[in-house]
């Protein structure tokens, strides 16, 4: 047995390990266990020959004579060599030595996003935007090789000693220009973060990674993964069957367009999700700068994901002084393609690029509104007696509102027996709007905005998922959304703000702007 020493950061070099001592190809010895899984032991190892520190992943022995096992772990280190990013744990070597086949990766010294997570139980609110951002940028540089992860989660995920995020584990990625060694109907990956379609053991691509990352935005927001069960594979039908539980109820102080990035991120049906990860990066970006600004600073660690965002060091100083509306309107007015350009590095991302759903990009432009309508399909489908306050959502005057009726069982709708009532207006065509603005002298309601290109649709099944939402609304809310082509907008308000009396409730709206 080598005699034993101490690695990196204090790692104590044979402690327990059944390889402990062990050099492969006459090159790396195995120092200690770094953890283990069903197909494979990562250990610490030195590279003797540049006397450095590496990781090394050794297949089990008893798999180590199953052809299929095999290549499944060789198409592994083919296919991370292939990915070269900052954001991607690389491959420095692989190999076998009397039957053992091991691939050798760059060794990072830190933690686990995991371990993150468990350590602070919710990351603030920019760092997760931030760590999401250099997850993201990781991906789409395996997705540009035609590489799907497929097991997106926080333990494979390394945050280095500079806070970088670096993406690790290809171990059951699959190429989308071959199918490899996957078995049909398999559900490979872990349930807390799997796809809808995965868990189907459907076919996969990109969109499944995004789903991924968009439950793991959810996790780093929350402290836990959104859906929990008995069994892994009542996990894994929670998110076939049951919708993204609110994340603005969770955790309150989530902006808007961090919410409805997760949102569509998280969407069941893949076609509704993020069209690719250059466009859920852009908007990534528009929601760090969101959080930055609206906690006057920075408050995460992770630091070299703030730098990466263009003029980040200048907006944190500065914060304090920007009003949250003054904010929002720089926002409108940026360039998406800049964005992508700045996350990805991708020369060619300043041309026009779809942002999921084939929306164009922002301008800031005014959407005219055509015609306003009640939205009541589970009372008597007139929520206010009076159809001339219609008019008054769309007639720039704020001394004049739509109610709904005020309802004596309390603000939760729920109470009524309704799952919420709400207001729709008309473009009077499809149009392509990112952000919905609302007046109302009733602060405090909750608004799921909804899209659709016809109908409108009579039941609240019919709209699909929202595309933006809000909790406890302010007297002038702006609400992110996904820029889906549509020409019918729902407010859909499932908790209303406090009536004067204090138990009862009721939802007020003075103006309603869209804006491309």
């Amino acid at each position: 047995m080598a005699e034993a020493a101490t690695g990196p950061g204090g790692v104590t070099a044979g402690s327990a390990g059944a390889l402990n001592g062990l050099v492969l190809s006459g090159r790396y010895r195995l120092d200690s266990k770094l953890g283990s899984g069903g197909m494979s032991t990562v250990y610490l190892g030195r590279d003797e020959t540049l006397e450095r520190w590496v990781a090394v992943k050794v297949l089990h022995r008893e798999i180590s004579d199953e052809p299929d096992q095999i290549e499944r772990f060789r198409r592994e280190a083919r296919a991370v060599a292939q990915v070269s990013h900052p954001n991607v744990v690389s491959v420095i070597d692989a190999g076998e030595d009397s039957g053992r086949p091991y691939i050798i990766f760059e060794y990072i010294e830190g933690e686990t996003l995991k371990d993150r997570i468990d350590e602070l139980g919710r990351l603030p609110l920019d760092e997760s935007a931030a760590y999401g951002i250099e997850i993201g940028r990781g991906l789409a540089a395996a997705h540009a090789r035609m590489l799907v992860h497929r097991d997106v989660k926080p333990q494979n995920v390394l945050i280095d000693p500079d806070g970088r995020a670096k993406v690790t584990d290809f171990g059951i990625a699959r190429s989308l220009e071959n199918d490899g060694m996957t078995v049909t109907g398999r559900v490979l990956g872990t349930t807390d973060y799997v796809s809808p379609e995965q868990a189907m053991g459907y076919e996969v691509d990109a969109r499944s990674d995004i789903y991924s990352l968009g439950i793991l935005l959810f996790e780093m927001l929350t402290g836990d993964p959104p859906f929990q069960a008995d069994t892994l594979v009542g996990v894994a039908m929670k998110h076939v069957n049951e919708e993204l539980p609110s994340i603005q109820r969770r955790r309150p102080d989530c902006s808007s367009a961090f919410a409805a990035v997760i949102e569509k991120a998280a969407r069941k049906e893949p076609k509704k999700r993020y069209s690719d990860m250059a466009a859920m990066l852009a908007d990534l970006e528009g929601a760090l700068e969101v959080e930055v600004a609206r906690g006057g600073g920075s408050g995460g660690e992770a630091t070299t994901v703030l730098d990466s965002v263009p003029g980040a060091r200048d907006r944190l100083a500065s914060a304090r002084r920007i009003s949250i509306a003054g904010v929002l309107l720089v926002l409108a007015g940026l360039g998406a393609a800049l964005a992508i350009a700045a996350l990805t590095g991708d020369e060619t991302a300043s041309e026009p690029t779809s942002r999921g759903g084939g929306a164009s990009e922002p301008t800031g432009e005014p959407i005219e509104l055509t015609a306003a309508a009640d939205f009541d399909p589970e009372g008597d489908n007139a929520e206010h007696g009076d159809p001339s306050e219609l008019a008054s959502t769309l007639d720039g005057d704020l001394s004049t509102f739509w109610s709904t009726e005020t309802y004596t069982a309390g603000p939760d709708l729920s109470l009524t027996g309704k799952s919420g009532v709400g207001l729709i207006v008309d473009a009077g065509e499809v149009v392509e709007a990112r952000e919905l603005t609302l007046a109302t002298p009733t602060p405090g309601f909750t608004a799921q905005i909804y899209a659709s290109e016809g109908g409108p649709p009579t039941e609240i099944g019919g709209w699909g998922q929202p595309v933006g939402n809000a909790n406890n609304v302010d007297e002038e809310q702006v609400i992110a959304l996904s820029g889906e082509p549509a020409r019918y907008y729902l407010i859909w308000m499932p908790v209303l703000a406090e009536a004067d009396d204090g138990s009862s409730g009721v939802a007020q709206i003075a103006e309603v702007e869209l804006t491309s």
